[in-house]
């Protein structure tokens, strides 16, 4: 059985969000990278894109989640060509489980959100170490400053808001939780995924929402 030391080592070092919306997802994540109390990195990419209609935030031990993005990525361009059509966030999922699962020897130090449309619909999935996920039908959050991330969108959550949105919502989460939590912070990266495809918004972007 995997300790306690194991879970508290996968949760330091970042905080990431996902929140399910009317049109689509946003997801988040801040820019800095940790190795205990040393500030590795403050740019440090923790959302990836997979394909236009999905996304995977990041968080723990960054050799393994980059490790899975790539396997990931690979898996939906083997499916494209042969199905042609790409991997919907249900069955990167499920793939991603599988991968897990068959690892629990020697885990993955990760905690991952995926999240996309399905068939016009948004999903969004939070997905442990040892496989085991959750499909989220509101929002989630990972990392050290999860816990302050997740408190501000449970107060202002509604089903009906727009990733346009969302993503005012999604800025202020990560800014709460860099106020309180030493290993987040140096800037954000936020994505949203509609029927219209991915988007990633830029620091001017950015900085206007902040205002």
């Amino acid at each position: 059985m995997v300790d306690r030391e194991f879970y508290e080592a996968i949760k330091k070092g970042t905080t990431t969000v996902g929140i399910v919306c009317s049109d689509g997802v946003a997801m988040g994540a801040d820019a800095r990278a940790t190795m205990d109390t040393f500030i590795a990195s403050t740019e440090a990419v923790k959302i990836h894109r997979i394909n236009d209609n999905m996304a995977m935030t990041i968080a723990g031990g960054v050799g393994d989640a980059e490790y899975l993005v790539k396997i990931i990525k690979m898996q939906d361009e083997i499916y494209s060509m042969e199905e042609k059509r790409s991997l919907t966030p249900t069955s990167a999922t499920s793939i991603l489980s599988i991968i897990l699962q068959e690892n629990k020897m020697f885990p993955y130090l990760v905690q991952l959100i995926l999240g996309g449309i399905n068939k016009s619909a948004p999903e969004i999935y939070n997905i442990d170490p040892m496989g085991g996920y959750t499909k989220e039908s509101k929002f989630t959050a990972t990392g050290s400053g999860s816990l302050t991330a997740l408190g501000y969108i449970e107060s202002i959550y509604d089903p009906s808001m727009t990733t346009q949105e969302a993503v005012k919502h999604v800025l202020k989460a990560l800014k709460i939780a860099m106020r309180r939590d030493a290993a987040t912070g140096d800037g954000t990266r936020i994505v949203t995924i509609t029927k219209k495809g991915f988007k990633e918004y830029g620091k001017e972007e950015i900085e206007k929402l902040s205002k």
